[in-house]
């Protein structure tokens, strides 16, 4: 089975989210299960140059974007076992950063259009090309004109969503002047989106299978709450959709053997956890108590992570018992939010504005309880990891975080973390003091158990990647 993934980012060559994870993490295990996949990325000016000198070319060949002709590089780099192609243009690429420009329809139909056209000259026909996200919506629309070739008849396309919310909408201007489309695709059941060109919908109606990144979120995007006003999309092709959860490098987040802290551990040896608790408390200026609970945030600083509902009580928080340590950044209402807390209670608050990977590691090994009360979460990856440390999650059950965290049960001890239903500030206050409360009966209590039991749960790329071949295996089958 021969699988090709096209995306706008990936680890370790960029990365703006929890896209890039994907991307670098997922392949490798499909490897491992037998699936010949292969990687296509843009090849952007911010790449270390550590990989670009490993890189090879292999091919250069024009690109037809509308009525223009484009220069196009083909690089190869083998990585972790698998094969990267990276796609260079200097005028599209060769930039800071991935996405977010003025002109990312033309720089995404370049990238699209590329792709295909690549194919031949790489010695390697997909069964499969699997789409990442908008930037990669319109390869399953593009590759209905080249159909009557025989190296690509047989090829079909799986398209998963990783966030609804961005969605890749330009001027329908671009159909023909960029993306070479004729007008019969420009429809409500094609890739019109309010008289606009969506590439995000091309992906949903022209793909052959469609996934995202939890049960629990496939259910939601088909709802107007959650849809992005593609809910009606989603609902007509549910037979086509499949919620499959992420996984997290358990390689890379790995208290046993992680190099960034101060004191490994497992979960048979909870104690030396502390020490991690005591050493970032001393660094961040925080007082030193072994026994006080840590909270961790290691999030971006956006609405869509419930922090609207944190700014509410977040005064009634902290008068409880705890600590507090954020990392992470975004709007400036909530950098300043943070940064407010930290000045007015110096020794219980901690904010750092801005990503270190050293610290993540350290606050997710340090803190009794991670707080991610999102609005809406495809996925989530903080409370996979969180968990993985032995740090208790607070979540509000939507999406991957329901699929995930499974709310303490007093009456059969059962659940790895705590959770609540409304998108509702009280509602979350209630359980953070039930948390802490749990916490506050020591030894007394099932502390130690719960979190024992979030330690051994199996959130690694494995089982996501079986899923993802069953998958496969069932549209080849399909077209058969």
């Amino acid at each position: 089975m021969k699988v090709l993934f096209v995306a706008a980012e990936g680890v370790p060559f960029s990365k703006t989210g929890g896209l890039a994870d994907v991307i670098g993490a997922l392949p490798k295990e499909l490897k491992k299960a037998g699936v010949d996949v292969r990687v296509v990325l843009p090849k952007y000016g911010d790449t270390s140059e550590q990989y670009v000198k490993e890189m090879e070319l292999v091919h250069r060949f024009s690109v037809h974007v509308g009525w223009r002709n484009q220069y196009c590089g083909v690089l190869r780099l083998e990585h972790d076992g698998v094969t990267f192609y990276f796609l260079d243009n200097e005028a599209h690429f060769k930039r800071p950063g991935t996405y977010g420009f003025f002109d990312d329809g033309e720089r995404f139909a370049f990238f699209n259009r590329a792709v295909l056209d690549a194919l031949p000259a790489l010695n390697f026909q997909p069964d499969l090309i699997h789409c990442h996200d908008w930037h990669a919506g319109m390869i399953p629309v593009m590759l209905t004109q080249y159909r009557n070739q025989a190296f690509y008849a047989p090829i079909q396309t799986i398209f998963t969503i990783h966030n609804l919310q961005y969605q890749g909408v330009f001027s329908k201007s671009i159909l023909g002047d960029l993306l070479g489309l004729g007008w019969e695709h420009f429809n409500v059941n094609g890739i019109e989106f309010h008289d606009q060109v969506s590439f995000m919908k091309g992906g949903l109606n022209y793909s052959t299978a469609i996934t995202t990144v939890s049960p629990t979120y496939a259910k939601e995007i088909q709802t107007p709450y959650y849809g992005a006003d593609l809910e009606g999309v989603l609902a007509r092709r549910q037979s086509f959709l499949t919620g499959i959860i992420n996984g997290i490098d358990v390689e890379t987040w790995d208290p046993h053997t992680d190099p960034f802290l101060t004191k490994n551990y497992t979960w048979r040896s909870l104690q030396r956890k502390v020490e991690n608790k005591v050493a970032l408390q001393a660094e961040l200026g925080l007082t030193q108590d072994p026994h006080v609970p840590m909270m961790g945030m290691v999030t971006r600083l956006v609405r869509q992570k419930g922090l609207d509902l944190v700014a509410h009580v977040l005064d009634e928080i902290l008068q409880l018992n705890l600590q507090l340590v954020v990392l992470g950044t975004g709007e400036l209402e909530y950098e300043e939010m943070f940064r407010h807390f930290a000045g007015k209670y110096p020794e219980r608050v901690s904010a750092t504005i801005g990503f270190k990977n050293d610290l993540a590691h350290q606050i997710y090994a340090a803190s009794d309880l991670f707080l991610m009360p999102s609005l809406f979460e495809p996925c989530g990856l903080g409370q996979l990891i969180a968990m993985r440390y032995g740090s208790l999650p607070i979540v509000r059950e939507t999406g991957g975080l329901k699929d995930t965290v499974q709310a303490y049960n007093e009456g059969t001890g059962e659940g790895n973390g705590f959770s609540f239903t409304n998108y509702n500030a009280h509602d979350l206050l209630s359980t953070v003091q039930q948390a802490v409360g749990l916490y506050e009966l020591g030894d007394e209590g099932p502390w130690k158990s719960i979190v024992a039991r979030a330690m051994r749960e199996d959130f690694s790329w494995r089982q996501s990647a079986e899923k993802y071949k069953e998958l496969y295996e069932t549209v080849l089958e399909r077209r058969r």
